[in-house]
């Protein structure tokens, strides 16, 4: 019988850990929490949660170590909002240069309509725009949890796109990094399942 994976979830003191955790536990998934590299590097699988603010996450990236570790990861990563975000060249969020894994910058909501509330809070539907194994039974325009006030553009590695004031990328895939702006530890059922499927299949 094979082994079950191990993930890897990073704490950089900007993540909503214990609920990726109590998410984690609910798979009966193998996980550590850690933001040493020696540690993280027995993992299968990482994690990157986030809540917070561009600028705040990869300087504590920074102090860690763990930026460039990150960048040349070959093993599946998954980066949740924030963690999302990070991932992309630049966020507008304090001017903040972030990992370059992905192209394109990080924009407020409040830059394309300032009538709109920010943040971009609640439930939220998802349209596929490939086929990815992310969301295996998971159905297009399912619901997911979303708390963000900065969005990221649509690009060549969107897999899914929400609808708020514009349309953005709800969840994107780039080699092995995948990222979800949503919360699937806040998700219910299909937070659960997409979880799984990154663990299992990913």
């Amino acid at each position: 019988m094979a082994r079950k994976s191990l993930i890897g979830i990073i704490d950089y003191e900007a993540g909503n850990i214990r609920s990726v955790e109590n998410a984690l536990k609910a798979l009966g998934a193998l996980y550590i929490v850690s933001n040493n590299q020696k540690e993280l590097e027995k993992a299968d699988k990482i994690i990157l949660p986030g809540v917070g603010e561009a600028r705040s996450a990869i300087e504590s990236l920074r102090a860690v170590n763990l930026i460039e570790w990150i960048q040349n990861l070959k093993v599946p990563f998954l980066g949740i909002c924030l963690g999302m975000q990070i991932l992309f060249e630049r966020s507008t969020e304090r001017n903040t240069e972030c990992l370059g894994i992905l192209s394109g910058t990080i924009e407020n909501f409040a830059s394309i309509e300032p009538r709109l509330k920010v943040p971009h809070m609640g439930w939220n539907t998802i349209k596929f725009e490939t086929d990815s194994l992310l969301f295996k039974n998971i159905r297009t325009e399912e619901y997911f949890y979303f708390v963000h006030s900065y969005y990221a553009p649509l690009t060549d590695g969107t897999i899914s796109s929400t609808e708020y004031g514009v349309r953005f990328t709800s969840a994107v895939r780039y080699k092995n990094f995948y990222g979800v702006q949503f919360h699937p530890e806040k998700s219910a059922g299909a937070g659960l399942q997409l979880l799984k499927n990154f663990i299992w299949l990913c």
